[in-house]
């Protein structure tokens, strides 16, 4: 009973707000307006309309979060090899919402994807930038936080903007935004300057490749360098200028707009009731988040 209740009151609260979970098919829309859907359209039109994600969770009574587990603030293991962090906490708090359990999944971020798609993990929830192939092959929320991504270098390298990377080695993590933005081609000019690129697995082991002097500069996201260098105290620099200025989202499976919306709305609230602020405090000092 409380299950039908919940999911009565999170579509009720979906067919009021907007969100960035896609638009409403129009093809259904028109069908139904004019009775007039044609025999081959049928079974397109039906199975747009069985989005059943949310009710998948609410059935099952967990939410799978996949993580990178080597990202702070956004989700780490603590001293106690504890996972925690920002987005930790955040879909803690919109699993209560939704009335079910979260769990913490960590994968391999460069086969994220696959985990998704396998249904492995619910959704992809730790630092997960926006981008235009992102944004192709999920279904992704309303961003909640800013970020760019930003040169580190040590602060004895002389590296004081891009341009000075040319001939240098570049340390990047495999499958992030970071590498995606690397590789993209309007950043074509920028990386035919670079010697090298190397890839690690985590940013941890491509910020130890920068301290034992292996690679000159690392490209990440400012947010995560900016907490790393802080709480470990490294000699370490951000350089002001970016390579490109993205979001954090969510990512879920392509056309699952019902669970998207459900944890839109539930940030939404959380904001209105000041959750969110208590716990961007606890990590970033301030409220940083985006969500209106």
């Amino acid at each position: 009973m409380r299950k039908r209740f919940l999911t009565l009151l999170l579509t009720l609260g979906m067919a009021f707000s907007l969100t960035a979970c896609g638009t409403k098919n129009t093809k259904e829309q028109a069908a139904s307006e004019t009775g007039d859907v044609a025999t081959g359209n049928q079974n397109e039109v039906d199975t747009i309309a069985e989005d059943d994600s949310l009710q998948y969770i609410l059935d099952k009574g967990t939410f799978i979060v996949g993580l990178d587990d080597t990202f702070p603030p956004m989700g780490f293991r603590d001293d106690a090899n504890n996972i925690v962090g920002f987005d930790i906490d955040l879909a803690k708090a919109v699993s209560e919402k939704l009335g079910v359990e979260m769990e913490l999944q960590p994968i391999e971020w460069s086969a994220k994807e696959q985990e998704l798609a396998t249904k492995n993990i619910d959704a992809i929830w730790n630092g997960f930038s926006v981008t235009e192939e992102r944004l192709a092959n999920l279904t992704m929320s309303a961003p909640y936080m800013e970020n760019s991504i930003s040169l580190v270098v040590t602060k004895d390298s002389g590296i004081t903007s891009m341009a000075e990377m040319a001939g240098k080695k570049l340390a990047v993590q495999s499958g992030s935004s970071a590498q995606e933005a690397l590789d993209s081609e309007a950043n074509k000019a920028f990386k035919d300057t670079i010697d090298d690129v190397n890839e690690f697995a985590s940013y941890i082991t491509a910020l130890m490749d920068l301290e034992t002097g292996n690679s000159d500069a690392v490209l990440m996201d400012s947010v995560v360098a900016n907490y790393m260098i802080n709480d470990a105290g490294k000699d370490f620099a951000v350089l002001d200028e970016s390579l490109v200025a993205e979001e954090y989202a969510i990512g879920f499976r392509k056309g699952e707009e019902a669970l998207c919306d459900a944890i839109n709305n539930a940030l939404k609230e959380l904001k209105a009731d000041g959750t969110i602020e208590t716990i961007a405090t606890k990590w970033f000092g301030s409220d940083i988040t985006t969500i209106e």
